[in-house]
This record gives C-alpha cells, sequence and structure tokens, in this order.
C-alpha cells in the first residue's frame, strides 16, 4: 500500500503550478478592485454631492452584493463567454458597494466647520474635495477597499470554474478527487492572502494626516502593480484549446493519463463541467473532458473520440450504501436493486438530455421511467424509519436519487430524506463515512481512483476489465469502509474527450491518438 502524500510534500511537489495560481489569484484581486476603485470613488463622491441619489446608488450596489457569487458568475457567461472577462465583471460587482458606501459615508463625515474655514480661505471645490475631504475621509475609504479586498481574495476563488484560473482549481479539484492536500493548498494560501492584504492595508490606514497625500497617490499605482499579477491568456484562434474540470486535471485516468499514455500536450484552461459542453458548442473550447452518457452530447451535437488506448477505466453506476443500514433494513437491498439491469448508456444518455436539455425536472424524468418501466408505485406513507439520500451536483445524480427515493417510498414502510447537489467525491462520501447520508449513488472507476487511490500495478491486475474493477471495489470497500455496492445500474459513464461532430470531422480527428498526432502535425 502507497505511502500517504504529506501537505507539505504535496506543497513541495506542486509548487510552480500553485505560485502561478497565487500570482493568477492577487492579479485577478486586483484587477477588479482597481476598476471598483476608478468606479466606485468617483460614484460614492457624486452621491454624497447628490444625495437624493445616494439611496437609489447604494440600493443596486446592495442588489449586486447580496446575489450567489456562483449565480452571478453563471448570469455573466451568456454575456461575456468564459474566461478572465466574465470572472473580473463579477468580482468588480462585488467590490463597488464597500467602496461607494464607505466613500459616501467619510465624506459625509467631515466636519462641517473646517469645509467652511476652507471655502472661507478662498479653496474651489475641488480643492476641497482634494486637500481637505478626500485626506479627512481616507481612513474610511480605505476600510471599504479592506473589505472589498478580502471580499474579492474569496470570490476569486470561484473564478476557477469559468476558466479564469486561480487558487480555486486546486480547491475545486480537491473537492472532486477526495484529496484534502490538494484543497488545502488551495485554501490556506487563499486564506493567508486575505490576512495579509487586510493587514497591509490597516497599516495604511492607521499613517499620520501628514502622510496620507503620499498614501493617496501611491495607492493606486500599487493596485495597478498588483493587477499586473494576472496575464490574461490569449488563446490562439489557429491553435486547439481544451477545456477539463479541476477533477479530470489531477487524475491518472484524466489529463495526467492522457500527457503520460498518448503523450497529449494541449493548451488548456480549468472549467467547470456545468459549463464547459455550452462553452465547446459557442466555439470557445474544441475540446472538453466529458461524461459518456451526458445528454448534452445530442443536445450540442458533440462526438466523444475514441480512447483506443484504453486509460479511462469503467464508470459503472451502483447503488453505494452502509451496512449497517442495510443490516437494519435488510428490505432496502431488493428494492434498489430493481434498477439493475434496467438503464443502459442509450437510455441514461436520454434521460439526462431530457434534464440537462429539454429542462425537465429530474423528479418527473425519474417518474416517467418508472412507470414506463412497471417500476412505479404509489407511496405507502410508512413510518418504519427514515433513509437518508445524497447526490452529486449533476443532472444524472439527480434523476438516479428521485428514483430510488420513489422505489423506497413504493416499496416499503420506511420515509426518506434527499441531500442533493452535495458537490463532487468528497462530500458524498464524507457525508456517508460520517453517517450524515445512508446511501447514493457511485462509479466503480471513481471508487477505484478517487477513493482508494488504487496504485498502477493493481490497475495493471484489473486490466480495466468491468468485472475486476466492480469485485475489487466491493470487497476494498466493504473491508475498509464498511460500505456497501450493490448491483450495477447498467450503464457506463465513463470519462471521455468530446469535441463538435463538425471539428471532428474537418480535422479528421475521431480518436485521442489521432488528437495527438494532428497537435504535434501543427506544433511542427
Amino acid at each position: 500500500m502507497e505511502q500517504q502524500q504529506s501537505l507539505w510534500e504535496f506543497i513541495v511537489q506542486q509548487r510552480g503550478k500553485l505560485l502561478d495560481q497565487t500570482i493568477a489569484h492577487i492579479g485577478l484581486t486586483f484587477i477588479s478592485l482597481f476598476i471598483a476603485v476608478l468606479i466606485g470613488l468617483p460614484l460614492g463622491i457624486f452621491i454624497a454631492r447628490r444625495k437624493k441619489a445616494a439611496a437609489i446608488v447604494l440600493n443596486i450596489a446592495g442588489i449586486l452584493q447580496t446575489i450567489p457569487s456562483i449565480a452571478l458568475l453563471g448570469f455573466m457567461i451568456p454575456l461575456l463567454g468564459i474566461g478572465p472577462l466574465p470572472a473580473i465583471t463579477a468580482l468588480f460587482l462585488y467590490a463597488l458597494l464597500p467602496i461607494i458606501r464607505n466613500t459616501y459615508t467619510g465624506i459625509n463625515e467631515v466636519d462641517a466647520t473646517v469645509l467652511e474655514a476652507a471655502s472661507a480661505m478662498g479653496f474651489s471645490k475641488w480643492q476641497i474635495l482634494t486637500k481637505v475631504e478626500l485626506p479627512l475621509a481616507f481612513p474610511v475609504i480605505l476600510a471599504g477597499i479592506r473589505t472589498a479586498t478580502v471580499i474579492n481574495v474569496g470570490v476569486a476563488t470561484l473564478a476557477a470554474y469559468i476558466a479564469a484560473g486561480g487558487l480555486g482549481e486546486f480547491i475545486f479539484g480537491g473537492i472532486s478527487l477526495n484529496n484534502t492536500n490538494m484543497i488545502l493548498a488551495g485554501a490556506i494560501p487563499a486564506a493567508l492572502l486575505a490576512m495579509l492584504f487586510d493587514f497591509l492595508l490597516s497599516r495604511v490606514q492607521k499613517i499620520n494626516l501628514k502622510k496620507i497625500r503620499v498614501a493617496v497617490v501611491l495607492m493606486p499605482f500599487i493596485i495597478l502593480l498588483l493587477s499586473s499579477f494576472y496575464v490574461i491568456p490569449s488563446f490562439e484562434k489557429n491553435k486547439l484549446l481544451a477545456g477539463f474540470t479541476p477533477e479530470f486535471m489531477g487524475r491518472q485516468d484524466g489529463y495526467l493519463g492522457l500527457k503520460s499514455v498518448y503523450k497529449l500536450n494541449i493548451r488548456n484552461v480549468v472549467i467547470s463541467d456545468a459549463v464547459m459542453y455550452k462553452a465547446a458548442y459557442e466555439k470557445k473550447l474544441d475540446i472538453i473532458s466529458g461524461y459518456s452518457t451526458d445528454g448534452r452530447l445530442r443536445a450540442f451535437d458533440l462526438v466523444i473520440l475514441n480512447d483506443d488506448k484504453k486509460i479511462f477505466p469503467p464508470y459503472y453506476a451502483a447503488p453505494l450504501i452502509r451496512n449497517d443500514v442495510l443490516q437494519k433494513y435488510p428490505e432496502i437491498e431488493n428494492v434498489l436493486n430493481l434498477l439493475s439491469g434496467k438503464i443502459n448508456d442509450s437510455i441514461m444518455t436520454e434521460l439526462n438530455y431530457e434534464v440537462d436539455y429539454l429542462r425537465r425536472s429530474p423528479e418527473a424524468v425519474a417518474k416517467d421511467f418508472l412507470i414506463k418501466n412497471n417500476l412505479y408505485r404509489q407511496p405507502r406513507n410508512g413510518n418504519k424509519g427514515t433513509i437518508h439520500l445524497g447526490s452529486k451536483i449533476f443532472g444524472e445524480q439527480y434523476i438516479l436519487i428521485n428514483m430510488y427515493s420513489m422505489l423506497i417510498k413504493g416499496y416499503t414502510d420506511l420515509n426518506v430524506d434527499t441531500k442533493t447537489g452535495l458537490g463532487g467525491t468528497k462530500i458524498c462520501f464524507d457525508a456517508m463515512t460520517n453517517n450524515q447520508i445512508d446511501m447514493y449513488p457511485e462509479y466503480t472507476g471513481t471508487g477505484l481512483l478517487a477513493i482508494l487511490n488504487a496504485s498502477s500495478a493493481t490497475l495493471n491486475q484489473l486490466k480495466q476489465n468491468e468485472d475486476s474493477v466492480y469485485n475489487y471495489v466491493a470487497d476494498q470497500f466493504k473491508k475498509k469502509y464498511n460500505l456497501v455496492w450493490l448491483k450495477p445500474i447498467g450503464f457506463n459513464n465513463a470519462y471521455a474527450l468530446m469535441m463538435r461532430r463538425q471539428q471532428s470531422n474537418e480535422l479528421n480527428v475521431h480518436s485521442i491518438s489521432e488528437l495527438t498526432d494532428y497537435i504535434n502535425q501543427s506544433q511542427n
């Protein structure tokens, strides 16, 4: 058994990538902060002069602040696409409120007698603003900039979802891969950055009045300098660009395997699977790491490139349940196994298509399937006990968990409590081992690689045979975690590389080896 890697060893091993992500994170934070200061400061001054406009401006900025950050990024994508532009725009909008509000408050709090004295000395309005109001309001304004900076450092981790880089790449990759070291390698630097910038700005905030004018002059240049840390990617039009999920980037059956087995070296960005399919369809990306039963394959006319060297292991879905729950309610095993053999790849793709593209609710799709296959029964509304079901955060899992919920309610006297959208593998698995949920649908390949972290020798021994992988995973989970794999459902939702059908035909690229050859030829 391989020795578990320590956090320090992981950081040393990934120091180059960690440094790049940290620099990008600083740049993202301060580009958006710089724009927010350029707009927020004059806006704060304006509403300090026009009191009637203050309520409107502050309310609008406040509403923007209340929009969940991931939702705001989602709103940006249809307008601005993927990459740095929507991320910077969203961060700028989050930074506006504290800067506008504190500028407004700081100027209003300047003593009226001081303003009268300045006016009596013959100062113009501009001189009063620059030589009296802004210097006296500087500590309050800087407090707003401090708040905006800390907010942006935190929210910038989400930029990784839309291919804008930053420390979020490690955080989301770690969540997906059940890798605590990876999560901490992203989260700790992000927290330290927030603390460092807050501390430095607090020191500036406390400088005496004589040095404030120097600080006012230097601050924009410092923020602009830190903004330059982020080099906005310039994607050449004549080269292929790939978009890979954080999980895919860190897996041996992902980009690591593509590089070692296929010698594939392609320009890539990290992106959430929630947006990468549409990005491929809109020609923002050429290659994506998808899932073989995803309904968006059909929706966006994408094709799977043949894995001719077989690096993607089988990913057969099956219910994963705690053994103590199975012992307490033995009747549940046969009920959960009712789906076994009922859903093949094409059926699951069609079900996913209905949810992902036709926007039907997972509950309606699940119920229709059960009715069509004579599996649906009216709920018994029993009170024997409660089964807590969980799911990851994508449509296929929502469909399956709704099916299992309906089966349990219809075939047993048990109640069901569902906790859907739990995120990646780590969150679901930890919820199981901590007795927060009793069952969720899992995939044999994920169990093998992301949870058991099978060695190369084990992978070679299993030879990617679906039965061998299932038996090995089932045996190891029972021994190590007291978790039971029930019968496979029937479909294989494996990783896959995808591209637009038209582009695949134009380039004559239909396999991963052909993709590698095409990239090598274009680079020569």
